[in-house]
């Protein structure tokens, strides 16, 4: 009996403190973090938590919450002095957003809903049957001083939101297309492909990459001034460069599968050309909850710049501003952030789940950016290059790895906006402790397993 009590004392004293550590957390947290998505969406710039100075362009920012078709999900934009300046929450996800054209106060953005039954008018648009659900995916150009939407392209896929487009010419569009494994060009005006590259041609489903139906989750892509085609293969940790016609040039690739050293799951990786310091490639490296450039010194990739803080958690994106500063997305740590030249913290802003953010007046992405090898006047660590040439994980390291990047992030996902790393560990003694006091208490009392294993 002592024991019982001892265990049952030991594990209401957890579930208290657990309790009690949550509850300070939640009172702690800044006042974005407890209210709803559409509540932090609403409230005025000024108003926001906490937020640094002025800036020289309008900022527009794309989100992605674990909901879908709530309302929660939207494109906004404030503008230079802090002013609300445009929102809009027509769908249930939002990915890209670029300037368009660059130096106007319109943009081109990619959005979508996803549907687990397809709707009966959204199945009418595909052009073949999906038993298993669909996803209306909507290429729009919105003016933000008119707020006047102009609807460029309407696609069907099976179950994912293109997650990037670009404009390559005045009907043309560059396409990651992460539902089919392949980038392709889409003339808009007889909504044909012009040219097409599936991943499987370079390639091996069997060998690499993420589940069948998830394989390489194409998220990005990027038209270079030489032609070549940069594509960032999230399952297989890596961004690849493609020629057109004759495809992957391997010793070109950055990362490797599983090497996560390199690069762990990454999103929109920005190419830095040389006339600006480079070649050197800006890129979000998702599950390693940092932002990272790497610099390209004859045919090998190094690591030229690394930041992350105690906050960062799952950035899905990182632009290099012409100023030297670097604008960074912070998915799970429900914010916007600029870095000056000297990686301190000048600007922020809140905004729930962000995907992507642009400056207007800074060009596409990075294109106005210079490498931090050319800032700096120096280059960073060798990590290697090319396909096959960087150590994967195995065993424990892979374990390590996948604890603190995907298991935490999956849950900080769909987990409430105010809840920090620790929060969750928290939440997860509490739960075992709940847990296991529950099926203790079953198996001491008289309905408990012995009870039932000596009934005739």
């Amino acid at each position: 009996m002592k024991r019982r009590t001892i265990l049952r004392g030991t594990l209401l004293a957890v579930i208290a403190l657990s309790a009690g550590l949550l509850a300070v957390g939640w009172l702690q947290a800044p006042e974005d973090a407890t209210a709803s998505a559409a509540e932090q969406m609403d409230r005025p710039f000024e108003e926001r938590d906490p937020v640094a100075g002025d800036r020289a362009g309008a900022t527009v920012v794309t989100t992605d919450p674990p909901g879908a078709n709530d309302g929660t999900a939207a494109i906004v934009a404030f503008a230079p002095d802090g002013r609300p300046l445009y929102h809009n929450d027509t769908y249930g996800n939002y990915f890209d957003v670029d300037p368009d054209p660059e130096d106007s106060r319109s943009v081109l953005y990619v959005a979508g809903s996803r549907y687990d039954s397809c709707p009966s008018d959204v199945a009418a648009r595909a052009e073949e049957s999906f038993e298993d659900g669909c996803a209306k995916v909507v290429v729009e150009r919105a003016n933000l001083t008119t707020g006047e939407t102009e609807r460029l392209h309407t696609a069907v896929t099976g179950w994912d939101i293109w997650h990037d487009v670009d404009r390559v010419g005045d009907d043309e569009l560059l396409v990651a297309d992460i539902a089919e494994d392949r980038a392709f060009v889409l003339n808009l005006t007889t909504d044909e492909r012009e040219w097409t590259w599936n991943a499987d041609e370079d390639y091996d489903k069997d060998e690499s990459g993420g589940a069948p139906g998830d394989w390489t989750h194409i998220n990005d892509v990027e038209a270079l001034e030489d032609g070549r085609v940069m594509v960032s293969l999230r399952n297989h940790d890596r961004v690849a460069f493609v020629e057109p016609g004759e495809g992957v040039e391997r010793d070109w690739t950055l990362g490797a599968e599983d090497a996560y050293d390199t690069l762990y799951e990454q999103h929109n990786p920005d190419y830095i050309p040389e006339k600006r310091g480079g070649p050197a490639v800006i890129v979000a490296d998702s599950e390693n909850n940092r932002v990272v450039e790497y610099q390209r010194d004859e045919s090998e990739w190094s690591r030229s710049w690394e930041w992350s803080d105690d906050r960062l958690q799952w950035p899905r994106d990182a632009d290099r501003l012409p100023n030297d500063h670097t604008l960074v997305t912070d998915s799970q740590g429900n914010r916007i952030l600029e870095l000056d030249e000297d990686d301190e913290v000048v600007w922020t802003v809140s905004v729930p789940t962000p995907y992507e953010a642009e400056r207007l007046g800074t060009g596409d992405e990075s294109a106005g950016g210079w490498s931090k090898a050319a800032i700096e006047g120096e280059s960073g660590e060798y990590v290697g290059g090319g396909d096959g040439e960087m150590e994967s994980k195995t065993g424990l390291a892979w374990a390590v790895a996948f604890l603190t990047g995907p298991a935490v992030n999956g849950v900080l996902y769909v987990a409430p906006a105010w809840m920090t790393v620790s929060d969750v560990a928290v939440a997860g003694a509490l739960a075992a402790s709940a847990g296991a006091l529950l099926l203790l208490e079953l198996r001491w009392s008289r309905f408990g397993i012995r009870s039932i294993r000596r009934r005739p």
